[in-house]
């Protein structure tokens, strides 16, 4: 991809003024279509020390409202942020709807200097490359805008401008010896940017080549880029807007095989055992939770049921005695204005645990395939493509060496339906029953056929699901607790 490109191009100072007044206005008035119309927009800068990034950037955000964007500047990972997956520290920063972000080096860090370092092996680049065309297809899926921009130079050029800064006591800061020793390996970072370029070149977020040798030319071609980058995407949705169709109704389809109707909801145990073995099963737990810390594990405990199946109860069970330093407990409602104005896996990818803690999700993303899907709250194309995008980001997750486990809690509708009645009659429960529990249960064969779907499709060998026979709560707890054993000795063996 580099090979082809012509780095003698320039631009003249009246005919780079000519374009820059016209593009200037032009950009601002982008700018304000884009929040009204709620389209998120990443720009991210990648290119060769010296290339001009810091400049390019402030010419770019000079005619924009500064309260409508942000500029997130990228360094070495520090050690809240190596302990997550390295996609974590960006999926924070992803901007909300009708805002813009900015990104000074990006995720791609990991394809240049961390491959060229050595810092990831082969196997780890490749994955990596999946990741991230995952990741950016997830957000432009979304609506994100994504504007790729590589600004590239010659080994020769960037020699000249190492030097001139030196010369400058003003500058001279801003070469380091890291940056002339990236200078001699110039070639192997050259061969690193041209696979990556290559690789992650996608109809999702495609890449732009910036020829950076003359900075008013580098400077037009950045502007006309975004320019016209944003204006197709305004155009597009003017267009669709006056196609628009009734939202058609959601039709499930149940799938050939149903892991609910195959569960014994008939299995219990009693009071006396379930005790000891509460007991005893506590006592491990509370001894495993030090040895993640230790080896920096990071677990992910997910909850989904029926209402009244409960969670709750099987939560405390789960972390009674468990260090509170080391676990979080993570209630999900239906999300906040500012929840709604991100991608849906971003209040979650906020509450990913860092290496060695426990975060335990009371409710999850598959809120997306469970009530939003049935209740209308995301279109069918959205909720279908959740499935792999889960699993995907899940994929992700224990790559970096975490551990998920995936509880659904399973109780028949007759249980449910007695459980409703006793919080009903009981004084001190009846805040746990809401009529819309009461029109949830109107849907039961619904959200079961939902439920199956999910399980088939989201089951996979890095994150299974398993389903607590919730009619007898005891049984529930303990197996709940015991497959938190199983599960994470083997992870504390493997490390």
């Amino acid at each position: 991809m580099l090979k082809n490109i012509d780095l003698t191009k320039k631009l003249d100072k009246k005919k780079y003024r000519d374009l820059m007044e016209e593009m200037t206005i032009k950009l601002a008035g982008l700018q304000r279509e884009a929040k009204d119309l709620n389209i998120p927009v990443i720009i991210l800068f990648e290119g060769w020390d010296a290339a001009g990034k810091g400049t390019l950037i402030n010419q770019l955000i000079m005619p924009l409202d500064p309260r409508g964007f942000r500029v997130n500047p990228t360094s070495a990972p520090n050690d809240e942020e190596r302990y997550r997956p390295f996609l974590w520290r960006f999926w924070t920063k992803i901007p909300a709807k009708g805002r813009l972000a900015i990104f000074d080096r990006s995720w791609y860090g990991r394809l240049l200097v961390e491959r060229v370092e050595k810092m990831i092996n082969k196997d780890d680049a490749k994955s990596s490359i999946r990741d991230i065309n995952s990741f950016e297809r997830m957000l432009a899926d979304d609506g994100y805008v994504i504007i790729k921009l590589f600004l590239h130079i010659s080994k020769s050029t960037q020699k000249k401008r190492f030097e001139k800064l030196e010369h400058n006591p003003s500058t001279k800061w801003k070469v380091t010896k890291e940056d002339w020793r990236n200078h001699k390996q110039y070639d192997r970072y050259y061969n690193a940017a041209d696979e990556m370029l290559e690789n992650t070149d996608t109809a999702s977020a495609s890449w732009t080549v910036i020829e950076a040798e003359d900075q008013r030319y580098a400077t037009a071609k950045v502007y006309n880029t975004v320019i016209e980058v944003l204006q197709k995407r305004i155009d597009d949705i003017h267009a669709h807007e006056q196609k628009k169709r009734p939202t058609p109704e959601i039709i499930l389809d149940p799938v050939k095989y149903s892991a609910l109707d195959e569960t014994d909801l008939s299995v219990s145990l009693e009071k006396p055992e379930y005790g000891e073995l509460l007991k005893k099963y506590q006592k491990r737990i509370r001894d495993l939770e030090h040895e993640i810390y230790e080896k920096r594990i990071p677990v992910i405990v997910m909850y989904e049921g029926w209402d009244a199946a409960g969670k709750g109860g099987n939560i405390r069970r789960l972390t009674q005695n468990m260090d509170p330093r080391g676990y979080e407990v993570i209630p999900i409602a239906a999300p906040s204005a500012e929840e709604l104005a991100h991608h849906y896996l971003w209040r979650f990818w906020n509450a990913i645990p860092k290496a060695g803690h426990i975060s335990i999700f009371d409710r999850t993303w598959y809120g997306r395939v469970l009530v939003e899907r049935i209740e209308g709250f995301c279109s069918e194309n959205d909720g279908k493509r959740a499935y792999r995008e889960i699993c995907e980001a899940e994929h992700h997750i224990t790559d970096f060496g975490a551990v998920i486990l995936k509880f659904w809690l399973h109780i028949s509708p007759e249980e449910q339906l007695a459980r409703f009645e006793e919080r009903q009659k009981t004084p001190y429960k009846q805040w746990k029953i809401t009529e819309e529990d009461w029109r949830n249960r109107e849907k039961w064969d619904k959200y079961k056929t939902a439920v199956d779907e999910m399980i088939y499709r989201t089951s996979t060998e890095n994150a299974p699901w398993t389903i607590l026979e919730a009619n007898c709560k005891y049984y529930a707890r303990i197996k709940a607790l015991k497959t938190f054993i199983d599960v994470v000795e083997k992870a504390v063996e493997r490390s």
